[in-house]
C-alpha cells in the first residue's frame, strides 16, 4: 500500500495579522508524500535554512509558513 500523498492549497509567508498568499510561486498540483519534504522543498525554494521554515497544516492556528 503507498502512503497518503497531499498537495498544497495555499502558501502564506509573514507575520501573523502581515500575511501575504505566495501560493503561485510553487506547484501546488505537486503531490508530496510527507510534510517533512515540503519542509525541505520551500527551503530549498526560498533559499532559506530549513530551520527558518515552518509548516502547519489548514485550519491551525496558523497556516503553513515559510518564515524570512
Amino acid at each position: 500500500m503507498e502512503p497518503a500523498r497531499f498537495q498544497v492549497e495555499r502558501l502564506f509567508t509573514g507575520r501573523p495579522g502581515e500575511l501575504i498568499d505566495v501560493s503561485h510561486l510553487i506547484d501546488r498540483s505537486y503531490d508530496y508524500h510527507s510534510v517533512r519534504e515540503l519542509h525541505w522543498h520551500l527551503a530549498e525554494r526560498f533559499g532559506l535554512p530549513v530551520q527558518h521554515v515552518a509548516v502547519r497544516r489548514a485550519g491551525c492556528a496558523r497556516p503553513a509558513v515559510a518564515r524570512t
